[in-house]
Parts: structure tokens; C-alpha cells; sequence
């Protein structure tokens, strides 16, 4: 059996589209998958040091690492009408420099922040933190992503929601590009076609089996989260949208990287076909 290091997130989303492998429920070949489940902040900065084979990532970390990891078509997440919130105690007046709480330095929702708030005096903590942080003032303000946006204190309110950030510098009609899968460069380009069709394969029968993989899921512990409040939230980042890439989410994944590198953030403009998996290898392997 090929052993392959596979990290996720220990949050519903991914935990949904990654189980259906880990339960048996796909034919993994010839593949014997080991999972970490971590946060999305310490997935990033393994994806730097290059730690796993294939890894969940910020989408905004991306061009950090193109050169050692091949983004995947499959597990993605894009917010359609919502997604992160910054939020703050109910009436409080934000100044320009008002101090913030981040999930981390790399990911999406921080470039996008950063780029909209440029005077904010930003603090990096565990996103089950930050509620609390707010509550407790120890910021001014705090960004909630996965599912904390939600469910949050009812002294506290949205002031800004980043969807539209993301409609102000994107334009109208893209969704709003959040995170994705990565997967090593140094492993053989058969070997990563195959693995991509695998994860492809297991987001498809998690949305196929969506019922009994969530009652799976709720009744082994694995979520945080359960019932209709873990279906709500499947259906906004874990659905048929996330089975593989399309045109649509590829067209905002180049817009993120257009404004990120316009803004300073990455040194190069990145257009996401070019670092995609070359699909057509295998055909031509084939000699079809």
C-alpha cells in the first residue's frame, strides 16, 4: 500500500468530505490515507514547511507555495452570499486603527481583511478564541469563521460581513474563494491524478450519503456541531459546489490572486489553471 499524509481540518466541512474515505465508503486503490485533523492557521504553516502529502489550506496562502504543491479540483469552499464575519460588541464605534482579532497570518479571510482595513492593529489567535475575546474586550472587534458565524453572543453584532468586502473588491457575481486542498509536487504525476480522482470520488459520496454520513458523524463525535445547524452549514461549504473546481470558482480564484498580487500581497499573478493537475497526462499515457 502507497502511504499518503493526508491533513484537513477538524471542522465539519472538512471532516464530512474527507469521512466518506476514511469510513470505507470509496475504492482508494492502492492508497492507505492517514489523517491529521488541525487548524486551518497551523495547516498553512505546515503547507510552508512542506509537513503532508496533501493538506487543507487557506486559498489565500496558495501562492506561498505553488512551487511545491499542485492545487486539487476537489474539497473546496466558497462562501455565495456569506461567509467570515467581523463582528463586535452591539453599538461600539470602531476607529480606523481599532485593534482585531485573526484566525491567522495566512489565510483568506486575513488578506482580504488587510487589504480592506489597512490601519487595523491586528491580533492572530485560535478562531474559537475570538468570540470571547470580543466578549471580554480584549479586542475591538474579531473575525468568526467555520462554524462560529453561525451561532455567537447576542451582545454582539456583524459590522462588517466579508462577502461584501469581497463584492467591493471583486465586483459583483464571484463567489467569495475560501479554502482548498494542496497536494506534494514531488509525488509521481500518475500517483497525484489518481489521489485527486480518490478525494474527487469521496466529496461525491459524502454529498450522495449526506444523511447517514452526518448521523455517522454526530454519533461518533466527530462535529462540532449537530443537526440542522450541521446541515446548514454542509449545504453552505460542503455541497455539489465542492465536488470539483468550476469555471466560475476558477475565474474567482484568479481574481483573488490579481487583487492580492495588485495589493503587494503575493510577488507574482497567479492564474489557477497553471497550477492545477494536468488531467490530460493520463490520457496521453494511455496513448488515447
Amino acid at each position: 500500500m502507497k502511504k499518503i499524509t493526508l491533513a484537513h481540518s477538524p471542522d465539519a466541512d472538512d471532516i464530512f468530505m474527507y469521512y466518506a474515505i476514511k469510513f470505507g465508503w470509496v475504492d482508494t486503490k492502492d492508497y492507505s490515507f492517514t489523517n491529521e485533523a488541525l487548524d486551518i492557521e497551523t495547516l498553512n504553516v505546515e503547507a510552508l514547511a512542506g509537513t503532508y502529502d496533501v493538506s487543507a489550506i487557506s486559498f489565500g496562502l496558495y501562492p506561498l507555495i505553488k512551487d511545491e504543491y499542485a492545487l486539487l479540483k476537489t474539497a473546496v469552499s466558497f462562501g455565495d452570499g456569506y461567509g467570515p464575519k467581523l463582528i463586535k460588541i452591539k453599538d461600539k464605534k470602531l476607529k480606523k486603527n481599532f485593534k482585531v482579532a485573526l484566525s491567522g497570518k495566512y489565510t483568506t479571510n486575513a488578506l482580504l481583511f488587510k487589504i480592506y482595513y489597512p490601519q487595523a492593529k491586528i491580533t492572530y489567535m485560535n478562531f474559537l478564541e475570538i468570540e470571547q475575546a470580543v466578549l471580554d474586550g480584549v479586542v475591538d472587534a474579531g473575525v468568526l469563521i467555520h462554524e462560529s458565524i453561525l451561532n455567537f453572543d447576542d451582545s454582539l453584532e456583524v459590522e462588517k460581513e466579508l462577502w461584501d468586502v469581497w463584492q467591493e473588491l471583486a465586483g459583483e457575481g464571484l463567489p467569495l474563494p475560501l479554502g482548498g486542498m494542496a497536494i506534494r509536487r514531488s509525488l509521481p504525476l500518475n500517483r497525484a491524478i489518481e489521489i485527486e480522482d480518490i478525494l474527487i470520488d469521496g466529496v461525491k459520496v459524502a454529498n450522495e450519503k449526506k444523511v447517514e454520513l452526518c448521523a455517522k458523524l454526530e454519533d461518533e463525535n466527530l462535529v462540532r456541531i449537530a443537526s440542522d445547524m450541521l446541515k446548514k452549514y454542509l449545504d453552505m461549504y460542503a455541497s455539489d459546489e465542492s465536488v470539483e473546481l468550476s469555471e466560475l470558482q476558477l475565474t474567482s480564484l484568479d481574481k483573488l490572486y490579481e487583487i492580492g498580487f495588485e495589493r503587494g500581497f503575493f510577488t507574482t499573478q497567479l492564474k489557477t489553471n497553471d497550477y492545477l493537475i494536468p488531467k490530460e497526462y493520463s490520457t496521453l499515457r494511455r496513448g488515447e
